[in-house]
């Protein structure tokens, strides 16, 4: 399961981009918590405390108290904003949530005993499909990651989602398919694949690249006989004078 963290806020008394660049310039992220039919509440929190908590690999999947002036709150980060340059994160959003509230998260998945994978022992490829599985789960208990093994599996052996052991109370978010999670495949499947993947978007480019040029030939043909009707249509009254 994961662990619980904390956070430490305070609330924000101004909003706007001024108001939050000065708080980023002091060492803050502006933060909202929303949800549980109660009003937003603007928040500030420590960017080194937030750092802390997202370097844990875990935190989108893990419950956070936020503290602010000694009153708790339970929630579930729902999105972080990061600058496309610096990667520092601009602006975080908290989802209010009960003690036994039943949430939507990714788990991360780990693979397990890939030395006791037949396939891999002669050389085959974990081919991942998901890195992270989509559970419905009890907010009290999120599992921090869901181990899958590779025991025993060989070149062409697929893991679903029907082969896992999920965790108690917990179940896939998608549940109209039996979804791949990963395959053992042979180096040469893998190349393969890629040269039809490149080769099928080389001909959609060449397709798309006729098409456009069939557009071009259209337009000059129509605008060719525009030109030509036009010689023969009667001149405009000023022309005529």
């Amino acid at each position: 399961m994961s662990d619980q963290l904390t956070l430490a806020a305070e609330t924000r008394d101004r909003g706007g981009k001024g108001a939050s660049r000065d708080l980023r310039r002091n060492g803050r992220v502006p933060a909202v918590i929303y949800g549980m039919k109660q009003d937003p509440v603007s928040i500030h929190v420590e960017e080194k405390a937030l750092m802390r908590a997202l370097m844990t690999g875990h935190f989108m999947n893990t419950v956070v108290m936020i503290d602010v002036g000694g009153k708790p709150t339970r929630t579930l980060p729902k999105d972080v904003a990061f600058d496309v340059v610096t990667d520092r994160p601009l602006h975080v959003d908290f989802l209010r949530i009960s003690e036994h509230a039943t949430v939507h998260v990714n788990v991360p998945v780990h693979f397990t005993d890939e030395e006791e994978s037949k396939g891999i022992k002669i050389g085959g490829v974990l081919n991942i499909v998901r890195h992270e599985l989509e559970l419905i789960v009890d907010a009290a208990d999120i599992p921090s990651e869901i181990a899958i093994s590779l025991k025993g599996l060989e070149v062409g052996d697929s893991i679903h989602i029907s082969n896992v052991n999920l965790p108690k109370g917990a179940k896939s978010a998608i549940d109209d398919r039996d979804f791949t999670i990963a395959t053992i495949v042979a180096p040469s499947a893998l190349r393969s694949e890629a040269i039809e993947q490149a080769a099928e978007e080389a001909a959609l480019a060449e397709a798309a690249h006729e098409e456009h040029v069939a557009e071009v030939e259209a337009a000059e043909a129509e605008a060719a006989e525009t030109t030509e009707g036009g010689d023969e249509a009667p001149a405009a009254e000023g022309d005529a004078e």
